[in-house]
């Protein structure tokens, strides 16, 4: 009785913890950026989506140490799909997703760009430590340029109005409860897993099953509990810039240090595959985008059912198995 007492305990702590911890997150980081002055779409690309992203890159560094880094890829990329057709699709779907910022236009754009940049390098199906350190290189140029681009853009004061009367106030408090309802949302998004996949094994579910659903939503379970949380919030820069900042942290940082760390070689579907489908995912971001006559972006709950159907098709068809486990 206590091997499905404790995953099921496990599964409503987390779950708890998931839903305060990205409710908390998502307020402090606008009352930073509204504090320091700073845009929130560089809070969302930055503090959100950098560290959401932060658990990808340390199993990707841990596993090009142990002689794996081949996984790095697999893990981006997989974390990419999932973030523009799962999470963004059910953002969208409970609150449509509209901003006028054309730093979002830009953002998108430089994500098309590096999407393809890693599609280049993956032509010869071989990541060399040159190719890591050029995409390490990209990701810290733009790291720089979004800084400098954050401080001369003024944040919109609309969208940083306090969203708790009893919020902490002081900067330095902001900021811890910054810091700190991070790290509860990503220990409680692995204590889900955890829970989950120990109830799923005990109730005799098959490890395939368990990795193509359970393992594959938990690697984004932290995004879309600050995206959904930040769009329910009227929030939409900061969901955005999750989602971008994910995108870029994920293509650039990750796969750059793994194969900085460990060069290696690949199979040719992961280019002809997943990294098309990962391009084709934010191609539809792209053109959201273009099409905008605001210069911003506009998602409609159709858009989201269309990118939530693309993502559940992949998936079914198992062309995400290998991706996403």
């Amino acid at each position: 009785m206590n091997h499905i007492f404790i995953p099921c305990l496990a599964i409503v702590i987390g779950l708890a913890a998931l839903a305060w911890s990205a409710d908390r997150f998502i307020g402090s980081a606008a009352m930073v950026a509204r504090r320091f002055g700073i845009s929130p779409l560089f809070i969302g690309v930055i503090i959100i989506g950098f560290g959401t992203s932060a658990p990808e890159l340390m199993v990707s560094a841990i596993a090009a140490l142990e002689g794996s880094p081949a996984l790095a890829l697999g893990n981006a990329f997989g974390s990419n799909i999932a973030n523009i057709g799962l999470v963004l699709g059910a953002a969208a779907m409970i609150c449509p997703i509209t901003t006028s910022s054309r730093v979002i236009r830009s953002e998108i754009v430089i994500l098309s760009t590096i999407t393809l940049l890693a599609g280049a390098l993956l032509l010869n199906r071989y990541l060399s430590r040159l190719d890591g350190l050029l995409l390490l290189a990209c990701f810290f140029a733009l790291l720089v340029w979004s800084v400098r681009k954050s401080f001369k853009q003024p944040p919109e004061t609309e969208a940083l109005e306090e969203q708790h009367s009893d919020a902490p106030t002081a900067s330095w408090r902001v900021m811890v409860w910054l810091t700190a309802s991070l790290v509860l949302l990503l220990a409680s998004s692995r204590l889900l897993v955890w829970g989950s996949v120990e109830l799923a094994m005990s109730l005799g579910i098959s490890e395939l099953v368990i990795g193509l659903t359970i393992v594959a939503l938990g690697t984004s379970l932290p995004e879309l509990a600050s995206v959904i949380a930040a769009v329910r919030k009227s929030q939409h820069d900061l969901a955005i810039g999750n989602i971008l900042g994910s995108g870029l942290f994920n293509t650039l940082a990750v796969v750059g240090l793994s194969a900085t760390i460990a060069p290696f070689d690949f199979e040719s579907w992961v280019l002809y595959r997943d990294w098309l489908i990962m391009f084709l995912l934010v191609a539809i971001i792209l053109a959201h985008t273009l099409l905008h006559r605001l210069g911003g972006i506009h998602l409609r709950r159709t858009s989201g059912a269309a990118l939530i159907s693309i993502y559940i098709g992949l998936n079914r068809t198992g062309f995400l198995g290998d991706s996403l486990v």
